[in-house]
């Protein structure tokens, strides 16, 4: 269940708030004047958000190019890059 707090907790208690999203890794929702305003999280669990969204973007264009037939085989890969970096080849 996510944590929400108000404007003038955040204020208050701001400490707590911290302590709070660095224990549980997961965003506090702030509220000004009883509607949602921001959501607070640590830096940690922001930089694993960011990741996470990086990740589903790379898997997204993988499967857009297989799916266009933007592909090679194993073999045709590593001779392009044998080609392109000759100091890998033989490894």
């Amino acid at each position: 269940m996510p944590k929400i707090t108000s404007s003038a907790e955040l204020r208050n208690n701001y400490n707590e708030i911290s302590s709070f999203c660095h224990e549980y890794d997961e965003p506090v929702f702030i509220t000004k004047n009883g509607k949602g305003d921001l959501a607070v999280m640590s830096i940690e669990a922001y930089e694993q958000l960011t990741a996470s969204f990086e990740l589903y973007g790379a898997l997204k264009q993988g499967l857009d190019d297989i799916e266009a037939g933007r592909t090679m085989s194993a073999e045709e890969f590593l001779a392009e890059l044998e080609a392109k970096h000759p100091e890998l080849a033989g490894e």
